[in-house]
C-alpha cells in the first residue's frame, strides 16, 4: 500500500528572495491588448487570470527566437518581465506591430523593481503587482515602484534569505532553465532549447507558428538542450560524449548536491545517451520535480 506523508520527498528549500533590479519591465494595456498580444507571442494570453503568469516567446516568421520573457496578467493590463541579457527589449520588438490597434506599451524598467520570492508569501506592499509562477518556475514575482523597493527588501530580509546573482544562476541551471547568451542565442527554434512549454500548441496564429508546427509535425530539431546531473565536477565547455563519440557540449554548469547540475546542447541523434564528459564524468537526465 502506498505510504502518504513526506517520506521520500526532497525537503523544501528555505525561504529566499532575489532582487532582479535590472530586469526589463513592460506594461501593455488598452482595449486590444489581449487579442494583439495573442496574435504575436507564443503563450495563450487568453487563459491567464489576474495574478497568473506564463513563460512566452516572440519568434521570427521562420520560427527563430527573438525574445523570451514571462508575461503576467493583471486586472487592467499585462506585464512582461525580460532578462536584460537579451539584446532586444520586448517592447521595441513589439512596437512595429501596434499600427491601429488600441494598445499602449510603457517601459517601467526605470520606475519599478522586480523581486522573485520563493517558498514565502510576499508581504503586502501598496501598489505592488504579484504573479506566479516565476521565470525559475516556482515562487511569486513582485513588481513594486522604485520608491517601495527598500521597504520590501527590509520586510523580506525579516523572513527569508537574500539570494545573490550566483545563487540565482545555480538555481536556474539546476532547474534546467535555458538562458540568453548560453543556451539561447537568437538562432534557435523553441524545440531546440527546451522551451516548448512557452508555446501554446492549440491556439490560433502567432508569429512563427507555421515553422514551429512544421518541425513538430514533419520532423525533429537538429539539436536539443538537455538538463543533466552528474556525481562529479562538470564545467561549461566540457565535451559531451556518447560511446566515445562527440555528441555535444556543456553550455552551463554549477556545483549541486555533491556533484554538478548542467545544461548541454547535443545533436538529435545522440539524444538518448548514455552521456559522459570527455574526462569520464557520467551525465544523467535531471530528475523530474
Amino acid at each position: 500500500m502506498a505510504q502518504h506523508g513526506t517520506e521520500g520527498r526532497s525537503p523544501s528549500p528555505p525561504p529566499s528572495f532575489a532582487s532582479l533590479d535590472h530586469w526589463r519591465i513592460v506594461s501593455v494595456a488598452g482595449d486590444d491588448a489581449l487579442g494583439w498580444l495573442n496574435d504575436l507571442i507564443t503563450a495563450d494570453v487568453s487563459v491567464l487570470e489576474p495574478g497568473q503568469a506564463q513563460r512566452s516567446l516572440l519568434l521570427t516568421p521562420t520560427g527563430r527566437i527573438r525574445a523570451e520573457f514571462v508575461i503576467a496578467a493583471h486586472r487592467d493590463r499585462f506585464v512582461l518581465l525580460q532578462d536584460p541579457r537579451q539584446p532586444d527589449p520586448a517592447d521595441r520588438l513589439l512596437a512595429p506591430y501596434v499600427l491601429s490597434s488600441k494598445v499602449a506599451g510603457e517601459d517601467w524598467t526605470e520606475r519599478a523593481h522586480l523581486f522573485t520570492c520563493r517558498c514565502i508569501e510576499p508581504p503586502s506592499i501598496p501598489d505592488a503587482w504579484t504573479s506566479a509562477p516565476t521565470w525559475l518556475g516556482d515562487g511569486v514575482d513582485v513588481v513594486v515602484p522604485v520608491e517601495r523597493s527598500d521597504d520590501l527588501t527590509q520586510e523580506l530580509l525579516g523572513v527569508a534569505t537574500r539570494l545573490s546573482a550566483d545563487d540565482i544562476e545555480a538555481a536556474r541551471i539546476a532547474q534546467g532553465v535555458p538562458r540568453w547568451g548560453t543556451e539561447l542565442t537568437g538562432a534557435e527554434l523553441p524545440q531546440e532549447v527546451g522551451v516548448e512549454g512557452a508555446v501554446a500548441l492549440d491556439k490560433g496564429c502567432y508569429l512563427g507558428q507555421e515553422a514551429v508546427a512544421r518541425v513538430r509535425n514533419l520532423g525533429h530539431p537538429r539539436r536539443l538542450v538537455l538538463a543533466l546531473r552528474s556525481p562529479r565536477t562538470v564545467v561549461a565547455g566540457d565535451a559531451v560524449m556518447v560511446d566515445g563519440t562527440a555528441a555535444g557540449r556543456v553550455t552551463s554548469a554549477t556545483p549541486w548536491e555533491d556533484g554538478s547540475a548542467a545544461l548541454a546542447r547535443v545533436d538529435w541523434r545522440w539524444r538518448a545517451g548514455p552521456f559522459r564528459t570527455a574526462t569520464g564524468a557520467p551525465l544523467a537526465a535531471r530528475p523530474s520535480a
